[in-house]
C-alpha cells in the first residue's frame, strides 16, 4: 500500500464519501453524473478558465486534481463497497477543465466564450454517457483508477472535437 492510499484510509467516511459525490449532490435527481459534469463547468469557469494564458499552471494543477481524485473514488468504492457507483460524481467533476485544455488559446479574443463552454459540456456528456472508442473498457481499472479513467477519456475526445471545431471557425 503507498503511502497516500494509507493517508486516505485516515480520513473519517464523512470527508471521503462526500468528496467522492461533492456533498449531497450526487444524490440529486436521476441524472448525478450530469450534475457534477455541470459543477464541474462551474468550477471551471471559476478557477481554470482564468489560468488558459498559463498553461503549465492550468496542467499541473489538473494532473494534482486528478491524481486526488483517484485516490478519493477508489478510497469511496471501498467505504461505499460497489464499483463505481453513479452518486460518485467527483470523477466528471475533475474531468471538465480537461475538455478545454488550451481551446481558447486558438480563439479570437471576441468570440463567445459560453458557446465553447456548453459544446464542451455537451460533447464530454455524449462521450461519458455512451462511451465510444474503446473508453468502457478503461473502467476495469483498480483503485479508483477506472472511476476516473474513463471520464478523463471522455473529456480527452471531447477536447480533440472542440480543437477541431475551433480549427474550422479560423
Amino acid at each position: 500500500m503507498r503511502l497516500s492510499e494509507f493517508l486516505m484510509r485516515l480520513l473519517p467516511n464523512s470527508w471521503v464519501c462526500g468528496i467522492s459525490t461533492l456533498g449531497p449532490v450526487g444524490y440529486w435527481g436521476k441524472a448525478p453524473g450530469t450534475l457534477g459534469s455541470f459543477a464541474g463547468l462551474i468550477w471551471y469557469t471559476v478557477f481554470f478558465h482564468p489560468l488558459q494564458d498559463h498553461l503549465f499552471l492550468y496542467l499541473v494543477l489538473n494532473f494534482f486534481f486528478i491524481g486526488f481524485a483517484v485516490l478519493v473514488c477508489g478510497e469511496a468504492e471501498k467505504r461505499f463497497q460497489t464499483k463505481d457507483p453513479s452518486f460518485i460524481i467527483l470523477d466528471e467533476f475533475i474531468s471538465i477543465p480537461v475538455c478545454f485544455w488550451g481551446v481558447f488559446y486558438f480563439l479570437p479574443p471576441n468570440f463567445p466564450v459560453w458557446i465553447i463552454l456548453l459544446i464542451g459540456f455537451l460533447l464530454f456528456r455524449f462521450f461519458d454517457i455512451l462511451k465510444p472508442f474503446g473508453i468502457s473498457k478503461l473502467q476495469v481499472y483498480p483503485h479508483g483508477k477506472g472511476v476516473v479513467y474513463d471520464d478523463l477519456a471522455a473529456a480527452g475526445a471531447s477536447c480533440v472535437c472542440l480543437h477541431i471545431g475551433v480549427l474550422f471557425l479560423m
